[in-house]
């Protein structure tokens, strides 16, 4: 079984600090690897991988602006595409782009769908709707109009989480500096919960960052303690009382909130999006409406058993969880796909 893996090429796979899809992507492709299949990882020159890596692009586009985003976009797909006769399934985790290929080509594409950055581009996955695979990773993210062979939740690695009983007495806002994941209300709930807040994350829109976090940041209270690599992100989650989470969008899926209850650190949500496939109320942490109820909520957090967010969070958003679910899937495409050539004799039996 030969599999291609595509990843985004706007940061490094994995990504050093922000990158939630090139991170879901090195995830599958090392999982995949330790199972013993054969992965190709389409992805930038100076990614990091235990399975094969072909590259076109230097860097990610947002780690070098000299970069021309279009430019290496166009000839990182179009180099996997005029491969693809290699692999018996690509897995695409690059959003719409490479879908406009999937005609052209007779490899199974498997569509993992990270989120709809907006209606627009929902004409694009519709007109492939029949001769793609769709993957989604929630729920409530499904799109009515479209056709999906599973849905599979995201997948993080146990080992790359400490887990902590013993939490410090903070709160952490885990997440990019954007009106949609509202680092604001985060400072509110912190003001009402006489609580230390510490915000982590890259600052994505600067107008929002300047007018409604940077004037409450007073470096005693509330702190930002910039972008955070793996091994601050590990830290600062393992040692937080609680994660806040309070978006202002349907959000897909939440990487943060997997990742903290990894952690053992409960998570307090407004009720957008996956939110309440996520968090198990009342056991791994709340789901509330605005800050007010975010505040209380804050007082029982000491009430939860922090292992059982560890046991929850490894019981379904762990790598080993994700590899299994996906290996399910590429069985179910090939199955009903047509056979391709010679290079796929046996196909089913080399998962086994």
């Amino acid at each position: 079984m030969k599999i291609a893996i595509l990843s985004p090429v706007a940061w490094r796979t994995p990504p050093v600090s922000y990158g939630p899809w090139e991170q879901i992507a090195s995830n599958v492709t090392e999982g995949l690897v330790r199972r013993g299949l054969d992965v190709t990882l389409f992805a930038t020159q100076n990614s990091i991988t235990g399975a094969k890596l072909k590259a076109v692009c230097p860097q990610g586009y947002e780690e070098d602006h000299s970069l021309d985003a279009k430019v290496q976009e166009c000839m990182h797909i179009s180099m996997l595409m005029e491969e693809a006769r290699y692999f018996d399934i690509i897995h695409n985790h690059f959003d719409f782009h490479p879908l406009t290929f999937s005609r052209l080509v007779r490899t199974p594409i498997v569509t993992t769908i990270h989120g709809f950055s907006s209606e627009h581009i929902v004409p694009v996955f519709k007109r492939y709707n029949r001769n793609t695979h769709y993957v989604s990773i929630s729920e409530s993210d499904r799109h009515p109009d479209l056709r999906y062979e599973a849905t599979v939740y995201n997948g993080i690695d146990p080992a790359q989480f400490d887990f902590s009983d013993t939490p410090g007495e903070y709160l952490l806002f885990f997440g990019r500096l954007h009106p949609h994941k509202g680092a604001h209300d985060a400072i509110k709930i912190a003001q009402l919960s006489g609580k230390r807040l510490l915000i982590a994350g890259i600052i994505q829109h600067k107008e929002y960052f300047k007018e409604q976090v940077e004037p409450f940041i007073d470096g005693d209270q509330i702190q930002y303690v910039g972008t955070a690599d793996p091994q601050q992100r590990r830290k600062l989650m393992s040692g937080a009382l609680a994660l806040l989470h309070p978006i202002y969008f349907e959000e897909p899926f939440g990487l943060s909130v997997a990742e903290a209850m990894m952690c053992g650190t409960p998570v307090i949500a407004y009720n957008r999006g996956s939110m309440p496939e996520l968090i198990k109320v009342g056991e791994t942490g709340f789901i509330v409406s605005n800050a007010a109820e975010a505040a209380e909520a804050v007082k029982d957090i000491p009430s939860l058993d922090r292992g059982q967010c560890r046991a929850w969070s490894e019981s379904r958003f762990s790598v080993d969880r994700m590899v299994d679910d996906y290996i399910e899937v590429y069985k179910s495409v090939l199955a009903k796909s047509p056979p391709k050539g010679p290079i796929t004799p046996a196909i089913m039996g080399r998962f086994n």
